[in-house]
């Protein structure tokens, strides 16, 4: 024996000698663990989906504070049956906004409608610059006073921003803090929502509608939707036990195989608050995860066990037989998911990486729950738990689908395969290279377009010009700039005709809807101190006349000049948040910043909720290679470990190298993008489906170390774990394939993603990997027969 295999059996050895100390030890780190999971809470933060390293988001960071943040909420009040000039209307708009400026974690003093009076007017008279908030203290809602706040409204300019363009409706707008005020607990996302639902109930009805769009309601749409997952969890967990009776011929075994699939869900939901993490609405998925990987090991540990007793052996000589067999090849199998989910950690979000360490963490408890406790749990078992099956030749006992794929060994359908395989690969190449980065279409693509949200962000975007969808251009000093002539950007005339020019480019960028930044205010109100003289309605050449418009639009709010005068904003409003409109607009600043070079100042992207998912779509198109490579170099250096040969990494990872490009094709052909929560599926699918593989590969390399053929070594292997290997596959492909019926979108797309990678791995196990290895020996065989001719020359 190897020393692999000695020391195996030496671990097994001492594993049955001390079951019941192993027993004693496990209850009491699940009863633990159990109580700690009760500690367990939703941690959905704004700062944790933003590649924060990103430059983009540093920039972000940085001027957040001067400027404020994209974690901004609409509410949208629109009246059904005329205008907003009527007094009930006006008057439920500011009960809304009193109740909005009192909901916990607001920014109060970014609470912005036509009621707060940051919202002002501003006129030219004979006087000069006349103006007030739009709507005056003692408002009383007669015909004079209503005629007042269109006036007000007119002269505003908040038509098509703060109000519609129809002027049937009026925003409330606002921004989030992070953190609960307070304390330092993070802002609980889901009580936001609530109290947001809450404000809808109860100023909606068969006169006002109210729309409401933000990363809170999101947040909070998404826990709901998450909780009706559950019950498809619930419905696929009952299907998974149904086949696994079905399988195992025995309640026993079934129930001893789910108690083990459970644990290591147990146990991580128990250590996640005593590493100071919260489960995420994007990682609720990952415990049913662990939970069908946890089945699908248990399965293959079970029918070890039943193998050996029916053949004989006591209850705890087929627990150490099975573990003797499977504790390598099971083991490899759980590291490789191990690093499938860790090498997520390469994409620069915290979200996502929280969601790889907590799927690695869950895997790699298995090590203890299936591969060591669960051989301690069969060995009490009785020998009446592995029901008989009649004794048959070994190809007989095979299925008539397995029969047919034990002969994949052969020339002629070896051959087959290996031209069929060829073909999808140059198909996936091809067709993979469609898809696209980020998101597509109108409305947040976590969710069908049907649902609430989508409907509101299309009802905002269809009556407001300057919706929620923003992209910010920061105008900054360039760097090592020091002197305060040289920083006061918002005095400089040749700064302010840089943005000038700027605003006309990105006006003409396809899918722009408006854009606003300081010169076209800084002429108006140049124009403004000269009689309202349209000659000189142009930015003033002077510091002090530029310091007098930038000190009027820093008391007015207009958020464009930082009180510094050391940075300004320009502030991109689009029609949408499609990934190539997203790109166009990032594309244009940049190639105007390359294209005009200044001494006076340089731009800077980008914030806005719109610059979030800049960043991100740059992220995550920067990960993606990186995490393949990773996980692929990673799986070749463990198999070659393992199994002592290049054959087997191999036979292994090709099979998943062709699922993953035929992953990208259908990603492509359903119009999934490449995003935050569909990144980790080619990842989670390869680290998953390598099990198959290295199950078959390790009884098929050991059948051809004891001198058998390549054929009747796979129809071996096969018949010793081609059934467990299938079903595994079922039963994996049925529970993820469940999440299809969730009604967010983004978990019913990684439900239909992965259970088609697992369903494509396996039959690239059972097909292409015998395939592969049959030609590997004709190769082999050839090189040696050219090594030897010279010899018999």
């Amino acid at each position: 024996m190897t020393r692999l295999q000695t020391a195996t059996h030496r671990i097994a050895d001492a594993l049955i000698r001390w079951r019941i100390a192993v027993l004693v030890v496990m209850s009491a780190l699940t009863l633990a663990l159990g109580c700690s999971a009760t500690q367990l809470r939703l941690d959905a933060r704004f700062e944790k989906s933003i590649p924060q390293q990103h430059p983009f988001m540093r920039d972000f960071l940085r001027y957040e504070n001067v400027f404020g943040g994209a974690n901004t909420v609409l509410v949208a009040l629109v009246n059904k049956q005329g205008d907003i000039f009527e007094a009930r209307y006006l008057e439920r708009l500011k009960a809304a906004t009193d109740d909005v400026f009192f909901i916990d974690g607001v920014r109060r003093e970014s609470v912005m409608s036509l009621w707060t009076p940051r919202v002002r007017y501003v006129e030219i008279t004979e006087q000069g610059f006349a103006g007030g908030s739009v709507i005056r203290s003692g408002f009383t809602g007669s015909a004079e006073d209503i005629a007042t706040v269109r006036t007000n409204t007119e002269k505003s300019g908040e038509i098509g921003r703060l109000v519609s363009n129809d002027l049937h409706g009026a925003l409330i707008q606002f921004e989030l803090q992070d953190r609960t005020p307070g304390s330092a607990e993070p802002l609980d996302y889901e009580a936001v929502a609530r109290k947001l639902e809450a404000l809808r109930a109860r100023y909606a009805d068969e006169h006002v509608d109210v729309h409401i769009v933000g990363f809170a309601k999101v947040i909070g749409d998404i826990a709901e939707g998450t909780r009706g997952v559950l019950l498809f969890f619930a419905a696929a967990a009952a299907v998974t036990t149904l086949l696994l009776r079905w399988y195992s011929r025995s309640w026993a075994l079934t129930w001893r195989a789910l108690a083990v699939a459970v644990l290591p869900v147990l146990w991580l939901l128990g250590l996640m608050p005593l590493i100071g993490m919260g489960i995420d609405p994007l990682s609720i998925l990952v415990p049913y995860l662990i939970f069908t990987i946890g089945v699908s090991h248990a399965v293959q540990m079970t029918s070890a066990w039943s193998r050996a007793v029916r053949r004989g052996a006591t209850p705890a000589e087929a627990a150490h037989e099975a573990f003797v067999a499977l504790f390598v090849p099971g083991t490899l199998a759980l590291l490789t998911n191990a690093i499938g989910f860790l090498v997520i950690m390469l994409v620069d979000i915290e979200i996502v990486r929280e969601l790889g360490v907590m799927a690695s963490i869950g895997v790699s408890l298995m090590i203890l729950t299936n591969k060591v406790l669960l051989p301690v749990i069969l060995s009490f078992g009785h020998p009446r738990h592995a029901p008989h099956r009649a004794a048959r030749d070994a190809a007989e006992q095979l299925p008539r689908a397995l029969r047919w794929v034990a002969s994949a060994a052969t020339a002629p359908l070896a051959v087959g395969v290996l031209a069929v395989s060829l073909g999808l690969a140059w198909v996936g190449h091809v067709e993979g290279a469609k898809v696209r980065i980020g998101d597509q279409g109108v409305g947040m693509p976590e969710f069908f377009p049907d649902a609430r949200y989508n409907r509101d962000s299309a009802a905002v975007l269809r009556s407001f010009s300057l919706g929620s969808e923003l992209l910010t251009v920061y105008v900054v000093p360039p760097d090592g700039a020091h002197d305060e002539s040289t920083r006061q950007i918002c005095l400089r005339p040749e700064a302010a005709d840089y943005i000038d020019r700027l605003e006309a480019r990105l006006g003409e960028v396809d899918g722009v809807s408006r854009v606003i930044a300081y010169p076209f205010f800084a002429a108006m109100i140049n124009a403004g101190w000269n009689e309202g003289n349209i000659k000189w309605r142009v930015v003033a050449d002077s510091p002090a006349a530029m310091g007098q418009a930038s000190n009027q639009l820093i008391t007015e709010g207009a958020g464009l000049v930082a009180r510094s005068c050391e940075a300004m904003q320009v502030l991109v409003f689009a029609a949408d948040h499609d990934a190539h409109t997203i790109s166009r607009i990032v594309q244009a600043v940049q190639d105007y910043a390359a294209a005009n070079p200044s001494a006076a100042v340089q731009l800077r992207l980008g914030g806005g909720n719109l610059g979030v998912m800049a960043a991100t779509n740059e992220a995550v198109s920067a990960a993606e290679p990186r995490m393949l490579a990773a996980i692929f170099v990673s799986l070749a250096v463990l198999c070659v470990i393992t199994f002592r040969d290049l054959c087997g990494a191999v036979v292994i990872i090709v099979p998943l190298a062709l699922v993953s490009l035929l992953c990208n094709a259908t990603m492509a052909w359903l119009g999934i993008g490449l995003k935050v929560s569909t990144l980790p599926v080619v990842t989670l699918g390869v680290g998953v489906g390598v099990d198959y593989g290295i199950y078959l590969y390790e009884r098929l390399k050991h059948h051809l170390a004891d001198g058998m053929a390549l054929p009747d070594a796979w129809a071996l292997s096969l018949h010793e774990r081609g059934r467990s290997v299938l079903f595994t596959a079922a039963t994996m492909s049925v529970g993820v394939g469940s999440w299809a019926f969730s009604q967010l979108k983004f978990q019913a797309d990684m439900g239909l993603l992965l259970a088609f990678m697992f369903l494509v791995n396996v039959l690239g196990a059972l097909l292409l990997m015998p395939a592969l290895a049959w030609l590997w020996q004709r190769l082999a065989s050839r090189r040696r027969a050219a090594q030897l001719a010279p010899v018999a020359e």
